[in-house]
């Protein structure tokens, strides 16, 4: 069954009084009360069509701008590796932050296998700019960090290839120092 693209419905007090649909494109009057303001404007009907008509174009132009402006504004992501205190704390932090739309990948490799063990991958949050942010932290004894290749690898829809991030090169935060997205 193929479905009209546009569906505009009266009610009163629960009940449909007119009905209107991109198929048909006309304003049908739905019970006998509604039916008598013919007598009284006999182009009632069909202005009330004409401006379903309009209405029904004017929310196909706005939706066309707003797919149009979603489908040009993929945003790539900022991308970050941290690590608390290289010393004393066995978190590594993998943080991007700027990107559209909302869906992103992040997974934790081990000398170029996938981690699943000791990783807690975080919920996806919005900045205030419509843009998203999602971290994921790798939890690894300081010996495993030099014995072993770990790397972040993030993909999103703006980027031509995953984003491989080196912990090796991840920058080390002192305790005293104030980061808002850590």
């Amino acid at each position: 069954m193929n479905f009209p693209e546009f569906t505009a419905v009266g009610l009163v007090d629960g009940q449909q009084i007119v009905y209107y649909d991109s198929s048909i494109m006309k304003m049908i009057p739905k019970t006998e009360w509604i039916q008598k303001i013919n007598a009284d404007d006999p182009n009632y009907w069909t202005n009330q069509t004409k401006r379903m008509q309009s209405d029904q174009e004017d929310l196909h132009q706005l939706l066309f701008t707003v797919m149009k402006d979603i489908n040009h504004t993929k945003v790539r992501p900022m991308k970050f590796v941290f690590q608390r205190d290289s010393i004393r704390s066995p978190e590594v932090l993998c943080h991007a932050t700027g990107f559209f739309p909302k869906t992103v990948m992040m997974t934790w490799q081990k000398d170029g296998k996938e981690l699943v063990e000791d990783v807690d991958l975080r919920e996806t949050l919005p900045n205030q700019d419509g843009s998203f942010q999602k971290r994921s932290i790798l939890t690894v004894s300081a010996e495993d960090l030099q014995k072993h290749t770990y790397t972040c690898v993030i993909q999103h829809s703006s980027l031509e290839k995953e984003i491989v991030l080196p912990v090796s090169e991840r920058q080390i935060l002192n305790p005293g120092q104030r980061n808002t997205f850590l």
